[in-house]
């Protein structure tokens, strides 16, 4: 008779422990909504949809500094195939550069020099226009702060390892 008492004790403890209590939720302890942010204005959103196309031209750019880097410690060929690579998108990044943003003008003014020079010595021009892609994605994120947008965190930047 005692262990059905102390049976059935354990049985009530446990089904009260997973009931929930409606007074642990107080107007006070949630937090106010968040106010949405203010839509862009008309000259940001022009930038915004010229920087959509500009970004396919980064990304060309971006794909061919990938190849060199990865053909870096193979034989010699593999380089090669990776700077024609490289100096083709250089040459189709320009075209979806300039109709998006002028204003990424030193990237633009440097796709000249990375096509004539990517297939000829790829190691070189691979630093130079990282350099110039570096102050890229730094601008990048300084305007997307200022006008209240999130701002994405660079990848190779999250999965280094210290």
């Amino acid at each position: 008779m005692r262990c059905l008492a102390v049976l059935l004790c354990f049985a009530a403890i446990s089904l009260r422990a997973q009931t929930p209590i409606s007074d642990s939720t107080r107007a006070e302890s949630t937090p106010p909504p968040l106010t949405p942010p203010l839509p862009p204005s008309p000259e940001q959103k022009r930038f915004l949809d010229g920087l959509k196309t500009a970004t396919r031209g980064i990304a060309q750019l971006k794909d061919g500094l990938g190849r060199v880097t990865r053909a870096g410690g193979r034989d010699a060929a593999a380089q090669r195939r990776a700077g024609r690579m490289l100096s083709g998108l250089c040459g189709s990044s320009r075209a979806f550069m300039k109709r998006g943003r002028p204003q990424v003008d030193t990237l633009i003014k440097y796709t000249t020099t990375c096509e004539d020079s990517a297939t000829v010595a790829p190691g070189a021009t691979v630093l130079g226009l990282g350099k110039r892609m570096k102050n890229y994605d730094a601008a990048l994120r300084d305007f997307r702060l200022a006008i209240g947008l999130p701002v994405k965190e660079d990848t190779a930047k999250a999965t280094r390892r210290p």
